[in-house]
């Protein structure tokens, strides 16, 4: 499982081979804990992270990518896509007109046990809406490709392709801005901050701000509820404040039955 979680990628580039633990689900040992646990920041330190990023805007030396991998960055944040979810969007893929808010069609979502792409419809709820639609109206043109293309990527590479078209942004990109971003904002997550904990990010602001997990499971696009509730990390007091919201709430209730 170490092997699986910490060196999966750089044994398949150097080998050709794809790591996997032996051990299925069904026959693990009892009582072992996750080997994978990621806590993510506090809200207030994300906020920090993306105040800090989103000032280098004004100033930075190549304003199209940076503005890019922050975009992307706040959607793995805002609503929990995977990094490689992110990266493959089409500019179609964003159906403004769907829902309330707007939805992301997410076409190569990660399936479960390698049973292929699942796709699934990500509502731009948690304000990730409007950070697309300033990505789309204010940033998308720099990179001088044609939005009615076919296939033309949201997240778009400053390299072209053969025909002069804009290429699709890496995921070794993205990983790599968020690591210097965090380096320079939020130095105590040096070399910590991945796109995998801002998932989880998003999961436990999606509970705190009172969504139910069946809800936060279809967001994240997870086969199973257990698998959701692992990316949820509450707070040391949860306990306790979920103890006294109950007796608040019955004591509201008890004052309806009084007279």
């Amino acid at each position: 499982m170490f092997l699986e979680l910490r060196h999966k990628i750089e044994i398949h580039q150097l080998t050709g081979h794809v790591v996997e633990c032996p051990i299925d689900e069904m026959n693990r040992p009892r009582g072992q804990k996750d080997a994978a646990l990621r806590i993510p920041p506090s809200a207030e330190q994300i906020t920090r992270l993306f105040a800090g990023w989103r000032a280098e805007l004004a100033t930075c030396r190549k304003f199209a990518p940076t503005a890019r991998n922050y975009t992307a960055a706040r959607l793995m944040a805002e609503v929990g896509l995977r990094v490689n979810e992110a990266r493959s969007l089409d500019l179609a893929d964003v159906k403004w007109e769907l829902g309330r808010f707007g939805k992301l069609h997410v076409r190569l979502g990660k399936g479960a046990r390698g049973s292929g792409p699942r796709e699934r419809m990500v509502p731009l709820i948690n304000d990730a809406g409007r950070t697309l639609r300033w990505f789309v109206e204010d940033v998308w043109g720099h990179f001088g490709d044609d939005h009615t293309r076919h296939g033309v990527p949201l997240l778009p590479s400053e390299r072209k392709n053969a025909d002069g078209s804009a290429a699709r942004v890496g995921t070794e990109a993205l990983r790599a801005a968020l690591a210097e971003a965090a380096a320079r904002h939020l130095p105590d997550w040096k070399e910590k901050l991945t796109p995998h904990v801002l998932r989880h990010f998003c999961a436990s602001q999606l509970y705190f701000a009172g969504m139910d997990l069946i809800a936060i499971q279809e967001a994240l696009g997870h086969a199973w509820v257990a698998t959701t509730m692992k990316y949820i990390h509450v707070h040391r007091t949860h306990v306790e404040e979920a103890w006294l919201a109950g007796q608040q709430r019955a004591a509201d209730r008890l004052k309806g039955l009084m007279p």
